[in-house]
């Protein structure tokens, strides 16, 4: 058995931006890194100390330059934190994703034919903190020159164009949504499910600048959470409008559903006028109520009796080109339930999915090509005092396999109309669309 890891710290004054700062840490890195925001909190990692996955040959853990298959555990993702537990120390975080791919294993009981879960215990990390920046480094020779890129990432900036890529949101794939939209609605209206959300994707074309792409649109955008990330075989940035879920070290879990969406334009008296039709519109207030429910629902499943409660209910989040109806629900873990609990529990997203949400999974499977990927997974982190913070993957742009993308969906419902669909589906990739940054300079290749 090999040692758990161990990292050298170094605390130093940072008087920058730590999103700049981060994302040109990103766009300077030849290794697997990660990016992620969370409400003032910024966290950069690169490198893969220790990994953790599953995919379809079951869960394994790499470390130490072996490989080692896991057993199973319920739920799945469990037997993942138990591994990185074992050897990460006594202060490790771990950054990865989830893709829609692991609602296989956890609503479909069906294997996986791509990883759908890869967390990661990295080599050097750097943790923004107010006026101070956290470095750690697994081997305590790397402080040093991790503090000289942190200085150089500082004041290096990125090349911010003029010019946009301009991927065709308005027409790419409209007539077989619109198609697909109305399935959906049959399908509803026939009893086989309540609520599916529908999705699209178009392509980005020509070459993307990831980190400026990042931080054009994030200076754009106010998500929930935000990250940057390349990260086995994925690339993506994204600005989260929403969680699937946190839970804290003491326990207590909490989930923030979105549902119900307008445009919001920066034309205050048009937006205040679609935000009324927000709360007027039975569609969206029937789509929204739902998800709120079954949220409640899974979080009872997992939560101490009595703790579930609704702190906040369809109040309006503006988020970027984009207003939704919004809710907040919390509760506390049962006796004997762990943040593993929490995830299965609520990935994917209901906002994501749809209800039964077992139902809406399979649909999805069945309906959308191609298959969704990163798009409504989770990018993640999780700590050794047990919290975790799962942020739902939407309002992003992809990159995989020489091609690059975006892709948005809709919740559908039985008074669902297609090209008001449709529409819905516009004003979410315009978030994103409109600030995708040409690359200019030359991309490191990764080691």
């Amino acid at each position: 058995m090999h040692p758990p890891l161990t990292y050298a710290e170094r605390r130093v004054p940072f008087g920058a931006d730590a999103l700049e700062t981060a994302a040109a840490l990103c766009a300077a890195s030849r290794d697997p890194h990660l990016l992620y925001e969370r409400r003032g909190s910024v966290g950069w990692a690169e490198g893969e100390a220790a990994v953790a996955g599953i995919g379809p040959s079951g869960p394994t853990l790499r470390y130490a330059g072996e490989l080692r298959r896991l057993a199973p555990t319920t739920p799945a993702p469990a037997a993942l934190g138990t591994a990185l537990a074992a050897v990460g120390g006594d202060a490790w975080r771990a950054y990865g994703w989830a893709g829609y791919e692991l609602a296989a294993l956890l609503h479909q009981d069906r294997p996986v034919t791509d990883t759908a879960l890869r967390l990661v215990l990295p080599e050097r990390e750097v943790r923004f903190e107010g006026d101070t920046a956290l470095l750690r480094a697994v081997d305590p020779a790397g402080l040093e020159p991790l503090a000289a890129r942190l200085t150089a990432a500082a004041g290096a900036g990125l090349p911010l164009p003029a010019g946009r890529l301009s991927p065709d949101i308005d027409r790419h794939d409209a007539a077989p949504y619109r198609a697909l939209v109305a399935e959906a609605v049959r399908d509803i209206r026939a009893g086989l499910l309540d609520k599916v959300i529908v999705s699209r994707h178009v392509p980005v074309p020509g070459r993307l600048d990831l980190p400026a792409t990042y931080l054009t649109g994030r200076r754009a955008n106010d998500p929930a959470r935000s990250f940057l990330l390349r990260l086995g075989g994925w690339e993506a940035a994204g600005f989260s409008p929403e969680i699937v879920t946190t839970v804290d070290a003491d326990g207590l879990v909490r989930a923030q559903p979105l549902a119900g969406t307008r445009a919001l334009e920066g034309h205050p008296e048009r937006d205040l006028a679609r935000r009324a039709e927000l709360y007027r519109d039975a569609k969206e207030v029937f789509e929204h109520a739902i998800s709120v429910r079954l949220v409640a629902t899974e979080l009872d499943r997992i939560c101490a009796t009595g703790s579930v409660r609704v702190e906040d209910f369809m109040s309006v989040s503006e988020r970027g080109s984009v207003q939704h109806l919004a809710s907040r629900l919390a509760g506390r873990l049962a006796e004997g339930a762990t943040r593993w609990d929490a995830l299965a529990a609520l990935f994917p997203a209901v906002t994501a999915s749809g209800i039964p949400k077992a139902a809406a999974c399979d649909w999805i499977s069945r309906a959308e090509r191609p298959g969704r990927g990163l798009y409504s997974g989770a990018v993640i982190t999780a700590d050794a005092d047990g919290s975790l913070d799962a942020a739902l993957v939407l309002r992003s742009v992809f990159r995989r396999d020489g091609r690059t993308w975006l892709r948005a969906g809709a919740g559908i419902v039985a008074h669902s109309d297609p090209d008001r669909e449709l529409e819905e589906t516009r004003e979410k990739l315009r978030s994103i669309g409109r600030h995708l940054v040409p690359a200019t300079r030359t991309v490191p290749v990764p080691a």
